[in-house]
């Protein structure tokens, strides 16, 4: 399934428009509220979703969530935009265009919500969304490879996050993420460790930080408008976005600094090295999302002002440039055919807007002067100086920045002003609507530097305010901010980059022979699940063995185990037994009840066996009557009768049984059954000895007339309020029907098959 558009093909169709107005729309929508939340005023708006267990369908827009949101909605109206374009022609655009604004949705929802239930719910829509998104060319193996990888991979980390936020609301007593950041630090809860631990595992993941970031370049098997909307402003920020929002909640402590500063540097300069390992303008671009993540998460372990505002500054600057930057790339091989970086070169001429797209973005990813990344590079140096572990974060700082250096100029001044070499298709520009976005969002990069006190104003100071949970003094983004150490560092940067520009050839060469020679994850998980398929098909077959017998003690065992476990764990008193006082009649029911029991466990007839199952349904039946529940009387009459009735006629189809071998005697399973019944007959008798507790019947007697006009209660309670309950009780039955009648058609047609078979044998 070709990944490009056919040129010749109409682009405009009510698909693509559609997502694109609506997206511009919420834009607009989220645009008018910057005023407000740069004067310190959030917005909320909360709806009841599980009142009981304290779950909203709350959201909160501040500076942090307003930034994101405006971020995804933003690029998110250029994206869809380009990819109108980019796919036209496409069989399969409709569903694309659908897919991708679902995975926007999804992102806005997590970024915006206030409950941490919520919030979960989200991040699983973002990746089931990105599933679909990544494998989206789904004839090609390697796109369901990967994408298979994407979804267990940040699902594994999602559950992991379901318990770190289950263990918060039940120690917290909230769910709320605002009154959790309001509260403050957790650092004194008893798991606060757990809580920890398994929030990180979900955001690494989510992120991509090592050692699970192999899943993120090979996400690159998407279409281009995704890779550009899942690396700039989308999915996987959203790991970096949850450690900015419960910064106030589970930061200031020794186990959180030193744990992102680690895992966020060493993931900054492996990522900056692997991008200059590739020879894929895409894959490239790929890996510098991994080292920007860990810049942003290394930040994030700091607590001063300079470290947060590094943070929410270079990931403003990282998704202009990232996103005009694969936009672009997606011009190129859409123009050339290739995005092979030792072929492409000397595009200037023939892709003049493309290039100054592509050079203004560069610009920026390089930190010169005056871009906003620049002024991004200046205050993280800044921000490093103010944290702890200041030697290693400036070291570190300083590789992963002159990498990014020397990347930059690979991806943005090679390919138009290097040496050309054989290009698949003779280069010419791209269309408006593939130029627009991109044009727009390098444009930004500049503006946002020449304007840093109207984007520190707007769009930092609120966001870094949010993150803090206390107000911001601001006045840290300046495009000159004198000579110090900061400009020092700078400097040092822009030549060890240039350095690493130049030999970038020698230095890619030996990268891959380090990397042959390492441990390869992304192998790694291959073999993992081969061998998880393994122990699969073992389980299976010691498990599913296809004799019904052992099934059923299997099941009659587990509940044995699930009975007597708890009443041995925790016992609950005792229990009487008493035969005084009954009455002629009730002996009777109970004779009539063993007399079925004794007649199946002794005759060798599957008839009789069925007659003796009946009679014991039909004492149970008279049971009920006798304790005035005539109508649960009537249910178990029809359902006896029922079964009786379709058994029968499934026997007369079954073979019959051989005359030898009908005495089998199975005293394991003699033991069992006495075991069960024993059991249960237990739990019904200290079910019967334990104090009544009427509030349920109170309201149900009161509730049933006053509020679902009905007098029999047990009907009200079935249809009114377990009403979903008995819609799924309903769809099980014809599900199971359905199942039923397609065997025995299948079994009568295969029986006539069988027949004609005989006929024509003959």
């Amino acid at each position: 399934m070709a990944e490009h558009s056919d040129a010749n093909a109409p682009w405009v169709n009510l698909a693509g428009m559609a997502t694109v107005a609506l997206t511009a729309a919420l834009f607009a929508f989220f645009l008018q509220y910057l005023p407000v939340v740069a004067a310190g005023s959030p917005v909320q708006w909360s709806w009841n979703w599980i009142p009981s267990l304290q779950i909203n369908l709350s959201f909160w827009l501040d500076g942090l969530s307003l930034m994101f949101a405006l971020l995804i909605t933003g690029i998110g109206a250029f994206v869809m935009l380009y990819a109108a374009r980019y796919l036209a022609g496409h069989p399969q655009y409709n569903r694309f265009a659908l897919y991708l604004f679902s995975f926007m949705l999804s992102m806005l929802g997590l970024v915006l919500a206030d409950n941490l239930i919520a919030i979960f719910v989200f991040w699983e829509l973002t990746t089931f969304t990105s599933y679909l998104l990544i494998g989206f060319s789904h004839t090609d193996p390697k796109s369901r490879r990967n994408a298979l990888q994407a979804l267990l991979l940040t699902a594994a980390g999602g559950l992991a996050l379901l318990a770190g936020f289950i263990l918060i609301g039940v120690t917290q007593g909230t769910f709320e993420m605002s009154e959790l950041n309001a509260a403050g630090s957790m650092a004194e809860q008893p798991y606060y460790l757990g809580i920890l631990i398994l929030v990180l595992l979900g955001a690494f993941t989510k992120s991509a930080q090592v050692p699970f970031h192999f899943w993120l370049p090979n996400a690159m098997a998407a279409p281009t408008p995704v890779s550009a909307y899942l690396h700039s402003a989308t999915m996987v920020k959203g790991g970096v976005y949850l450690l900015a929002r419960m910064h106030p909640s589970l930061s200031g402590t020794d186990v959180w600094v030193w744990v992102l500063t680690i895992f966020g540097a060493v993931t900054a300069v492996f990522a900056s090295f692997m991008a200059l390992r590739q020879i894929d303008l895409k894959q490239t671009l790929a890996y510098t999302t991994l080292m920007a993540l860990g810049t942003l998460v290394m930040f994030l372990a700091g607590s001063t002002g300079y470290a947060i505002t590094a943070a929410m500054t270079f990931l403003i600057v990282h998704s202009l440039y990232k996103a005009c930057l694969f936009l672009t790339i997606g011009v190129i091989d859409h123009a050339t055919g290739t995005r092979d970086a030792d072929v492409l070169g000397g595009l200037a001429r023939a892709m003049p807007i493309t290039a100054m797209m592509a050079l203004l973005a560069g610009l920026a990813m390089a930190g010169i002067p005056p871009f906003l990344g620049f002024i991004a590079k200046e205050v993280a140096y800044a921000g490093g100086l103010s944290m702890a572990l200041t030697v290693f974060v400036v070291l570190m700082s300083l590789a992963a920045f002159a990498l990014m250096f020397a990347v930059a100029a690979i991806v943005a001044y090679r390919p138009f002003f290097g040496p050309q070499g054989a290009l698949p298709r003779k280069p010419h520009e791209g269309p408006w609507p593939m130029l627009i976005g991109p044009a727009t969002l390098a444009v930004l990069g500049l503006l946002a530097g020449l304007m840093p006190g109207v984007t520190a104003y707007y769009l930092v100071e609120p966001a870094v305010a949010a993150v803090m949970s206390a107000p911001d003094t601001g006045g840290r983004l300046k495009l000159w901010a004198g000579f110090n150490l900061p400009l020092v560092l700078s400097l040092a940067t822009f030549a060890l980059g240039f350095v690493l520009y130049w030999f970038h050839q020698d230095l890619r060469a030996l990268l891959a022979r380090i990397e042959a020679r390492g441990p390869n994850l992304d192998a790694g998980w291959d073999r993992m699940l081969e061998r998880f398929m393994d122990f699969a098909k073992l389980q299976t077959r010691v498990i599913q063995t296809g004799v019904m017998h052992q099934y059923l003690f299997a099941t009659f065992t587990v509940l044995a185990l699930a009975i007597v476990v708890p009443m041995v764990l925790r016992p609950v008193g005792g229990m009487t037994l008493t035969f005084a006082g009954l009455s002629f009649l009730e002996w009777g029911i109970g004779f009539l009840i063993c007399a079925g029991t004794v007649l199946v466990l002794l005759t060798s007839s599957r008839i009789v066996a069925l007659t003796g199952l009946g009679v014991v349904g039909i004492g149970v039946a008279l049971i009920f009557i006798v304790y005035s529940a005539p109508d649960v009387a009537i249910t178990q009459l029809l359902v006896e009768l029922l079964v009786v009735v379709l058994l029968a006629v499934a026997l007369l189809k079954m073979p019959h049984l051989d005359p030898d071998n009908r005495q089998v005697h199975r005293p394991m399973d003699a033991i069992l059954a006495l075991v069960v019944g024993g059991l249960t007959a237990a739990v019904l008798l200290l079910v019967v000895e334990t104090p009544f507790d009427r509030r349920l019947t109170d309201f149900f007697e009161g509730a049933s007339w006053m509020e679902a006009f009905g007098r029999n209660i047990v009907n009200v309670i079935l249809v009114d309020f377990r009403t979903l309950d008995t819609f799924g009780e309903i769809a099980v039955v014809i599900i199971a029907a359905l199942g039923a009648f397609a065997l025995l058609k299948g079994g009568l047609k295969r029986g006539a098959e069988g027949e004609a078979e005989k006929e024509d044998s003959k």
